[in-house]
């Protein structure tokens, strides 16, 4: 027996050491294979501008706290648009290539690597485009192009916008699964689809500016490239009159109908390269990390923080894909703290989520602005509690096609009672006082919670309101009358005075030196993210690292995994919501 024993502690031991062996050599290939190597870049290069990996504004910056190791990711749309602006100058850059563009980008930020595109075409260096398939989307980014390719038997989209809301009463009534709504606003409508099965007349028509602002933007940008009137676009879409590539060719929204190789012997030719040969070509992600890793910046002591908030305001540390205030907090004190920092430009890209967290942020924004400019950049979105972070800085600037705006609050909780009584499962309180038992899934919603939450829900739409009239010197009812949780495209809002002007990140950050009052200076991406051990073995991808979530996606496809994770959110979402008024996608 004790042989046993001793055999059965050696093997333990050996698979223990195996498992530190083989998990030291991860640990240390990762942090090797993290290095700033750099990619050759070759004379008379092209830019492969492939955007499948990009779907961020701000790749991130992460510290594991668990063995004091940084981690810096270049692939954000920051750093493309930084890529971009550098090759107008490098000398070994003639030309960009834009194959197949399937780039999941919002509108805003597709907007903004357009007009790093324009740019880029003022050096006298080429653009071209080619597609098998153009969505709406892809092409707005392709017809900046010098010359637009379209494949033979390809597909051209040019319809005009769309967006759909899926509705979850009828589902709620079957399961015995229900959501219980507390809300503030006309137009707060993230929680329609929990209480009707259809839209109402006011969300229909918030959804139907904000489409016609975005198209309209769209085509000012199209027409100018295309040189075809804004009017003979929207004709062209209401027919669907450029629906295959010969009708997309005689409308002038495409210059050539050919196969990718003739494509490719165009490049050739405008780089003097024999057709016989390949040409030289360095993928934008490369590219990027290559500027990000190399490019000087001049050695200015003057730094400008650019703070970088994406995803839904969630709360707790935060990372790439969400807000939390641990690193929001940590990244606007460091800023406001650095003798060399002299202006901060907060870049949102966020449909708002807990007031709470909201709140918070704001507060160190406040505190930021008592010692130097804080600046506002709105990406893709800038909604509900983006918008309350965002309506205390100096100025804003959004994009002509930001969602913005939804000043509204609301509160959802889950309610199993239907799901019980179907199963006979039944539940019954005790408690000191009226109002000393907490809130109950599996029983009725109590008529006095429910005016007490509906009393808080009331108390932070007062706070919002008047936070947004402070900070853009507005009256309550001014405020109250424009919000109410409606949305609105960035054109509109500075017609209604959410926003100061028009533009860009790059707008935002000239603005913030001219406030500062510097001339010469640099840049520095916050903020910086504390991750632990766990955190480094997911990023590694292996099959055993993988998150739950990862793989209920691989199994379920993103559609379906798409419409579970809305009912779970629906049902994890704690405290009082700042939220945009629902999933927006525009198609």
């Amino acid at each position: 027996m004790k042989f046993l024993s001793n055999v059965l502690a050696v093997l333990v031991g050996l698979f223990l050491f195996t498992m530190i062996f083989f998990f030291g050599i991860l640990l240390i290939g990762a942090i090797a294979g993290s290095g700033d190597e750099t990619t050759h870049v070759s004379r008379n290069s092209v830019i492969e501008l492939d955007l499948g990996q990009v779907t961020l504004d701000y790749g991130g910056k992460s510290f594991y706290k668990d063995f004091d190791y940084s981690e810096v990711n270049h692939d954000g749309v920051s750093d493309i648009i930084k890529a971009i602006d550098y090759a107008k100058t490098d000398d070994k850059i003639k030309g960009i290539s834009i194959l197949n563009p399937a780039a999941a980008l919002g509108v805003a930020q597709t907007k903004a690597l357009r007009d790093a595109l324009e740019g880029f075409k003022k050096s006298g260096k080429f653009v071209l485009a080619y597609a098998d398939y153009y969505t709406q989307k892809d092409y707005y980014l392709a017809s900046v192009a010098d010359t637009v390719y379209i494949n033979p038997v390809g597909i051209f989209e040019f319809k005009g916008l769309s967006s759909e809301v899926m509705y979850y009463k009828d589902l709620q009534d079957k399961s015995g699964v229900n959501i219980e709504v507390v809300r503030h606003g006309k137009y707060k409508s993230a929680v329609e689809p929990f209480l009707d099965n259809k839209m109402s007349d006011a969300n229909r028509e918030q959804i139907s500016t904000l489409l016609n602002s975005v198209w309209a933007s769209l085509l000012k940008d199209i027409s100018a490239s295309r040189k075809i009137s804004v009017d003979k676009l929207n004709d062209i879409a209401t027919n669907v009159s450029a629906r295959t590539p010969e009708m997309a060719k005689a409308q002038k929204l495409v210059d050539k109908i050919a196969y990718e190789d003739t494509y490719h012997d165009a490049i050739r030719k405008s780089l003097d390269v024999k057709k016989d040969k390949d040409y030289e070509t360095v993928k934008i992600l490369d590219y990027a990390k290559n500027v990000a890793t190399t490019a000087t910046s001049g050695g200015a002591k003057d730094r400008i923080a650019i703070i970088y908030a994406q995803g839904e305001l969630i709360g707790g540390e935060g990372n790439e894909t969400y807000i939390g205030e641990g690193s929001m907090r940590r990244a606007l004190r460091d800023a406001r703290e650095d003798k060399d920092v002299k202006a901060v430009v907060l870049r949102i890209d966020s449909p708002g989520g807990s007031a709470l967290t909201a709140e918070l942020i704001w507060r160190e924004i406040e505190l930021t602005k008592k010692v130097k400019p804080v600046v506002v950049s709105m990406g893709n979105l800038a909604a509900s509690g983006g918008y309350y972070i965002a309506c205390n800085a100096n100025e804003i600037y959004a994009e002509e096609n930001t969602i913005t705006g939804s000043i509204g609050v609301f509160g959802m909780l889950p309610n199993l009672t239907n799901l019980g009584n179907k199963i006979g499962l039944h539940t019954e309180k005790v408690a000191t006082h009226d109002n000393g038992a907490d809130y109950s899934a599996f029983m009725p919603v109590d008529p006095k919670f429910r005016a007490l939450a509906q009393e808080q829900v009331e108390t932070i739409y007062t706070t919002f309101v008047n936070r947004v009239a402070a900070g853009r010197r507005m009256t309550f009812e001014q405020v109250d009358n424009i919000g109410q949780g409606r949305i609105w495209s960035g054109t509109d809002a500075l017609k209604i005075g959410l926003v100061d002007k028009i533009g860009g990140l790059d707008d935002a950050i000239k603005a913030a030196a001219e406030k500062a009052k510097i001339k010469k200076y640099s840049t520095r991406n916050y903020p910086e993210y504390e991750k632990d051990f766990d955190d480094l073995l997911a990023s590694l991808g292996l099959p055993f690292t993988r998150s739950k979530a990862a793989l209920l996606k691989e199994e379920l496809g993103a559609e379906n995994y798409a419409i579970l994770e809305k009912l779970k959110k629906a049902t994890a979402t704690q405290g009082v919501q700042a939220l945009m008024p629902f999933e927006l996608r525009i198609q």
